[in-house]
């Protein structure tokens, strides 16, 4: 899908209006200080807590630009992988991190952490871990699936953990920044008055502010989609819910602040 020049024109907007504090470096200067892209970028800005645990860390650039910048006190990265275990040991030596080899939550103890990310995997596999061991997600939780969004969004409602924010970051293709809170009540009310269908497939809090990068990423979804004459019954229903939401759009003056 094109369109990311644009995406990338209008990161600032979708990452700069709800800012983790006053005080934080520009977006731009933690990039080239901790080398972060924009995904981690948009979770970096959230988190501020003492203990925060990342699965599938990789290379620990998000752990260690957190401690590093005074964001978190304590880090636990969490790999299932050899080389990836290595290279966030390498990454977080004399930093106040642990580093755990394991399947997910299996070696996080309940309570351990306030926090959680999980970025850069398939929805299923961040859906998979979270419900293995449910007791042990921390309140907080950050999520960036590579692919079906709408997997991890019917989780929190499962689950008892609401949607408080959500943004598009765009790299090679727009990227899906959850985050979810635990709540005592299960009905998220991020969801009401919005198209449920639509809301899981988009965000309802990204159709509720209009968001500017959805609005040309599903502008430019649909053109594509319109090329074929024939579709799957699943891509008919979410050209239609597109089609919907991009009538609504239209019908309605945009209260969208930038």
């Amino acid at each position: 899908m094109g369109g990311s020049c644009y995406c990338s024109s209008l990161l600032r907007f979708e990452l700069g209006t709800v800012p983790a504090d006053r005080n934080s470096k520009l977006g731009i200067c933690v990039n080239a200080m901790f080398g972060l892209d924009v995904r981690l970028q948009a979770v970096f800005d959230q988190v501020r807590c003492p203990t925060h645990v990342d699965v599938g860390s990789d290379h620990a650039r998000l752990l260690a630009a957190l401690l590093k910048s005074g964001r978190i006190e304590r880090g636990i990265a969490i790999e299932n992988k050899q080389q990836p275990f290595v290279n966030s040991r390498r990454r977080l030596a004399n930093l106040a991190a642990d580093v755990r080899f394991g399947d997910g939550l299996a070696v996080l103890e309940a309570g351990e952490a306030e926090s959680l990310s999980i970025c850069g995997m398939g929805a299923e596999s961040i859906v998979q871990i979270l419900e293995a061991f449910p007791d042990r997600v921390p309140p907080r939780v950050f999520l960036q699936p590579n692919r079906q969004p709408e997997l991890v969004r019917q989780w929190g409602l499962r689950g008892g953990f609401h949607l408080v924010d959500e943004r598009i970051a765009c790299g090679h293709w727009p990227y899906s920044i959850l985050t979810f809170q635990c709540a005592a009540d299960r009905d998220d009310p991020a969801y009401d008055g919005i198209d449920r269908d639509a809301a899981l497939l988009f965000g309802p809090l990204n159709l509720r502010r209009r968001s500017a990068v959805l609005e040309r990423v599903l502008r430019e979804e649909l053109e594509y989609l319109q090329r074929f004459d024939r579709m799957e019954p699943a891509g008919i229903r979410r050209r239609e819910t597109i089609e919907a939401v991009l009538a609504t759009w239209s019908e309605t003056p945009a209260t969208q602040t930038r």
